[in-house]
């Protein structure tokens, strides 16, 4: 029997890429559109961020959340729904200001980063488990917050994806499940690549693994041109996968990508190695996640 795992399209993100590739979705249709071509390509998971319809940059808005999970859900289209709680957490320094921070400074509290998860009620969201430096820019997430962040999360219902961005947040994540704010088999997501977070190497993989509880489950992805060789690596070493525009813009060198090219790629790399796609019903019932 071949193996399954679980396929996570990461669909916008944040970040600055919509100049780069114009087929990085923006208004909440276009992206609940990409998060279902994505499905029909074979995902298990829609990753969602909300962005500004008029500027492209991110949105706090949950009403651009509400469209686009409802865009989805009301689909033909059986996707599990990821959505971010990552929320405000940008600090760029500034030597004006360096209390209240410079030109770009994003801050939400953490009920302010739940509000879409605690409102949409998806299956599940990110949980970005520490701070760091991420390019030039400090993405803050205090141990204090995250903690009234988990417990809410975990009042919720929804399942939350333990994102983890260097070594130190592995060993937070452990304490929040330690003191009762993770239910159930934890699930781990190792976020690999980012600069200045864990390297996208073997070995790197290999640590982190090594340092979840033995009934965790786990995921991997990598940001840029290792993000389609990382789908093979994690995969053979037994964790999930993601692909996306969030984490990637190219398909190959000087072809921009579109999702579904990107998921399709993910597939067929994934069959070449006796590797089957989770569906989504078998998602929920292996992850103990909340209905559709």
């Amino acid at each position: 029997m071949a193996k399954k795992v679980m396929l996570t399209a990461a669909v916008t993100g944040a970040g600055d890429t919509i100049q780069k590739n114009p087929n990085v979705p923006v208004t909440p249709k276009e992206i609940a559109e990409s998060a279902i071509a994505s499905a029909k390509a074979g995902a298990t998971v829609a990753h969602v961020h909300a962005r500004d319809p008029k500027t492209g940059g991110i949105s706090h808005d949950v009403e651009h959340y509400r469209e686009i999970v409802d865009r989805i859900r009301d689909s033909e289209t059986d996707v599990i729904i990821n959505i971010t709680s990552g929320g405000g957490g940008d600090f760029i320094p500034s030597l004006d200001t360096p209390s209240a921070g410079g030109n770009g400074t994003d801050i939400q509290i953490p009920s302010e980063r739940h509000k879409p998860v605690g409102e949409l009620l998806p299956e599940m969201c990110t949980l970005d488990c520490g701070s760091t430096n991420f390019g030039d820019m400090i993405y803050m997430s205090p141990t204090d917050w995250l903690r009234e962040q988990a417990a809410l999360v975990r009042k919720s219902g929804v399942k939350p994806e333990l994102e983890c961005f260097d070594t130190g947040h592995i060993h937070f994540a452990n304490q929040l499940i330690k003191e009762g704010l993770i239910d159930n088999d934890p699930m781990f997501q190792f976020c690999l690549g980012i600069p200045w977070g864990a390297d996208a190497e073997l070995d790197t993989l290999l640590y982190m693994k090594g340092r979840i509880p033995e009934n965790a489950h786990w995921s991997a992805f990598s940001i840029g041109r290792n993000q389609l060789p990382m789908v093979t690596q994690a995969a053979q070493l037994g964790g999930n996968v993601r692909v996306g525009l969030e984490d990637n813009i190219y398909l190959k060198k000087g072809v921009l990508a579109t999702n579904e090219a990107l998921v399709d790629q993910a597939v067929n790399q994934l069959h070449a190695n006796n590797i089957e796609i989770m569906t989504p019903q078998e998602a929920r019932e292996a992850y103990n996640l909340r209905g559709k």
